[in-house]
């Protein structure tokens, strides 16, 4: 029996040469030009300069076809918090920064590719994250919901932040 088992298995791995060999004899090999990568040098956008500067930070650099948008939270223009104690109106003001800033790279939600939420009440997120859908009218994009301890003022409930891909 063992005789015969090796006698197959011999017979199968030549079969199995045989094969391949005969395989690629048939094969027409195609080869590929190498694309050259062209280095892109990165463009940054400040939406607050002065705050952004005092928190050391800049809200979006976009390198070739990619944009990635540091976490919008709800500010006016001196960085200071708006819409304390409302989790529903700080979402909007950070998709309002955010649109400005997708408006600036000639971007629209749609070119949206990660969302990334932190929030400090999961709970309240959940409950009025319906707006979402408003924003991202054709499909929600890839992303993390976070509960986190804190953001970067007690105020803060909620920052979002995006990565986009814009096809050109």
């Amino acid at each position: 029996m063992k005789k015969q088992v090796s006698i197959l298995l011999v017979l199968f791995a030549w079969s199995f040469t045989f094969l391949s060999c005969e395989q690629q004899k048939g094969e027409t090999k195609t080869i590929e030009k190498e694309a050259v990568v062209e280095s892109k040098k990165p463009e940054y956008f400040q939406l607050r300069p002065d705050v952004e500067r005092a928190y050391g930070y800049r809200h979006a650099v976009k390198i070739g076809k990619n944009i990635k948008i540091s976490g919008a939270v709800s500010m006016d223009g001196e960085g200071n918090p708006t819409a304390i104690g409302d989790i529903e109106q700080q979402m909007k003001n950070c998709y309002a920064d955010l649109e400005k800033i997708l408006k600036h790279y000639g971007c629209t939600f749609d070119d949206v590719v990660k969302e990334d939420i932190f929030t400090t009440d999961m709970a309240q997120m959940l409950e009025k994250s319906a707006y979402r859908a408003e924003v991202y009218k054709n499909g929600f994009p890839t992303g993390s919901w976070l509960e986190v301890k804190g953001l970067a003022l007690p105020e803060f409930m909620v920052e979002i932040e995006l990565e986009v891909h814009k096809a050109e």
